[in-house]
Formats: structure tokens, C-alpha cells, sequence
């Protein structure tokens, strides 16, 4: 599930739809949440489709540290990438603010968390676009991502949280630990494909 405070938009060719903040996001909001009503697609599930279906669910789809093609069932699914991102997920499962959006402003993400199978090609524009996001870059790049989460998650009880009631208790949990014993913080890299990392 999206933040409430935001848009679709068309941008146009090459990019397509792009989600737009409607209000001011402060750092440390959580924009994303998987809830209950996210569309999971086992391994099995996405063979059994055929090959057009399946060139739409992975287009629109996420893979999470158990294989499993996430599709979300709004318009989440036309965040796109950025490699100067203002959002990005965390080991805990939902996505954060990792500095202030304001209204009108593109909410973007790292596609490098989201286990793909193939190279991607980029078309972000920023000045440091890697041009390329290839399957080996959670590996490279997960504690550069680990230090933009820890600088912004200290600020996830410091503002207004409309998606924290669609956070699991588990989640909930683990947060209340990581406060308390900030040597506790999941890294992002627990949303690895389990698979692969264990083939490292």
C-alpha cells in the first residue's frame, strides 16, 4: 500500500506513470507497506502463466527473500527508480523516507533491492545513474543502502505515520526491539533472495 498523500501520474515516453507526493513527506515516513491485500505469485504460480502475463508480472512486480512475486494491488507499482532515490526499503519489509518530499515531488525508489533476475536498464537521468542495475547489486551496494536507512529510521516516531496500522505485529515487534537495542537493526539485506545468498 501507498502513502495517502500521493498521486499517478503520466509523465510521458520513455518513463510512463510515475507516483507523485500530493502533501509534504517528511523524512522517515514510511511510504510503502506490504499489506494483506498485495498479490503474492509463488515461483509455481508465475510458470503457470503464460509468456505475455508474464512479461506483466514482472514489470510490475518485486521479488521478496522467499521468490515470491510481489504485485501491488495500487498504484505502487509505478514507483520508479532512481539512483539518487528518496525513498527505499528496508530490512523490516516497508519503505522509508530517507530525506523530506515535498508536495509535488516524484516518489522514487532503489530498484536494486528487489532481486532481479536480469539486468536493467536505466533511464533516471541523475548525475551518478549507474545506468545498468544488474542481480549482483544488492551484494555491492547493500551497505551504502544500510547507512541511508540508519540515518532516517530514528525518525519513524517522530512523525505523523498513516501506514504504521497495516505493519504486522511481528514487524511491530522487531521495530520496538531495534529502538530499544539499536545493535538490533535488521539490515536491508534480509530481504535478499534467500536463495542466492546462500549460493554466495
Amino acid at each position: 500500500m501507498i502513502h495517502p498523500d500521493t498521486e499517478l501520474r503520466n509523465i510521458g515516453e520513455p518513463i510512463g506513470y510515475g507516483v507523485f507526493a500530493t502533501a509534504y513527506i517528511p523524512e522517515g515516513t514510511i511510504v510503502y507497506v506490504k499489506d494483506s491485500l498485495e498479490l503474492v505469485i509463488s515461483p509455481t504460480d508465475y510458470l503457470m502463466h503464460g509468456s505475455d502475463m508474464q512479461e506483466v508480472i514482472e514489470k510490475y512486480s518485486y521479488i521478496d527473500e522467499k521468490g515470491n512475486r510481489i504485485v501491488s494491488w495500487d498504484f505502487a507499482k509505478y514507483v520508479n527508480h532512481c539512483c539518487n532515490c528518496n525513498t527505499i526499503s528496508t530490512g523490516y519489509g516497508f519503505e522509508i523516507a530517507i530525506r523530506d518530499i515535498q508536495a509535488g515531488e516524484q516518489i522514487t525508489d532503489e530498484y536494486g533491492i528487489f532481486n532481479l533476475d536480469r539486468e536493467m536498464t536505466l533511464v533516471c537521468g541523475e548525475p551518478t545513474c549507474r545506468k545498468v542495475i544488474r542481480p549482483a547489486d544488492f551484494d555491492t551496494y547493500y551497505r551504502d543502502w544500510d547507512e541511508k536507512i540508519k540515518a532516517s529510521i530514528p525518525k519513524l516516531f517522530q512523525v505523523d505515520q498513516p501506514l504504521m496500522p497495516f505493519l504486522d505485529a511481528e514487524t511491530r515487534e522487531s521495530l520496538d526491539q531495534f529502538f530499544a537495542q539499536p545493535e538490533l537493526y535488521r539490515s536491508v539485506y534480509a530481504l535478499r533472495l534467500q536463495q542466492s545468498a546462500a549460493a554466495r
